[in-house]
């Protein structure tokens, strides 16, 4: 089933749930131990993510040679894997750009339809600032070059000219950013962008991880302002400790608030440290779901507690 059938059928918003696939070498049972731990809460779907290939100098057969090595393979696998052991919950792979020539997606969205698979998350794929990033001349430099490919393939259109190509149909999320995208001139700049995105043909977006009500607010006052009428689904991450908290705003161009860095720094131990974050992430739940979003989707990061935790809080038992 489609994302965007979820949300025009449903009456109350919805939870949705976000993986990571484990690195490379690991194995599989502790994402199904942490979904497992989390069905009860009655997800829609689970997005997993796609990691682009980072260009890296290995030892092979006693030369060291150059590599595009990605730390977390596995995206299409995992969404087979968890779609054949969950029932009545949609798989969305995340589809990277970076690394991938535009045939090589194609071939990517093939392999999914063939799966079955209805919906696909597109992201651009960002460099890490001390790794190099394998990239192509074939490539997309923008996510909404993918969407367009998508688009394109969902009316029959493919890289190559095929007399009587059976049309994929694709539902296509993207990624919003409610402070911005780190390289965008400014907020405004930052949602032309996410518009030109709709207008090649999204049909729904998922914001980076904010910690401030007004954030999300402005940000979809501003959208809906600029003609985006898609669904904004607000993406949340549990935070249960001072050490993730100093490291999301290196991270993820995001702003901590003053009053929970206050209030985790003064927690006297891991267990108030705990509380104080879920706490905290609960009360912004709450704000959203009295605005009347679509949707809560939580950033699980591959474990199941504070997922639980926060969730626990924010709908008293599970649904």
């Amino acid at each position: 089933m489609k994302v965007s059938d979820f949300f025009e059928n449903s009456k109350s918003p919805l939870i949705s749930l976000e993986f990571v696939p484990p690195s490379r070498g690991s194995s599989v049972e502790k994402i199904f131990k942490a979904i497992d731990y989390l069905m009860d809460f009655s997800p829609k779907f689970i997005n997993v993510t796609n990691h682009p290939s980072k260009v890296e100098y290995r030892e092979v057969d006693g030369k060291i040679v150059k590599v595009p090595l990605s730390k977390r393979p596995g995206t299409i696998g995992l969404c087979a894997a968890i779609r054949h052991r969950y029932e009545n919950v949609e798989i969305i792979p995340h589809l990277v750009c970076a690394g991938h020539t535009k045939y090589r997606l194609e071939d990517i969205l093939i392999e999914l339809n063939y799966l079955g698979i209805d919906n696909v998350f597109v992201i651009r794929g960002d460099p890490s600032f001390d790794e190099g990033l394998s990239s192509d001349k074939e490539g997309w430099q923008y996510a909404r070059d993918l969407v367009k490919q998508i688009s394109s393939m969902n009316r029959g259109k493919y890289l190559y000219p095929i007399e009587n190509a059976v049309s994929t149909d694709f539902c296509i999320g993207v990624a919003g950013y409610p402070e911005k995208h780190y390289e965008a001139f400014n907020i405004h700049d930052n949602v032309e962008h996410l518009k030109e995105k709709i207008e090649a043909g999204a049909d729904y977006i998922i914001t980076q991880m904010f910690f401030s009500f007004d954030v999300y607010k402005r940000f979809v006052e501003l959208a809906r302002e600029k003609g985006v009428k898609v669904p904004i689904i607000p993406g949340i991450k549990p935070v249960v400790n001072i050490k993730s908290v100093r490291k999301i705003p290196k991270k993820f161009f995001v702003d901590i608030p003053q009053d929970l860095v206050r209030a985790m720094e003064d927690a006297k131990s891991p267990k108030e440290e705990w509380k104080v974050g879920i706490s905290y992430m609960a009360k912004l739940v709450d704000e959203l779901l009295n605005y009347g979003v679509p949707g809560i989707h939580v950033f699980t990061m591959g474990r199941g507690k504070s997922t639980h935790d926060l969730l626990k809080a924010v709908f008293g038992k599970q649904n």
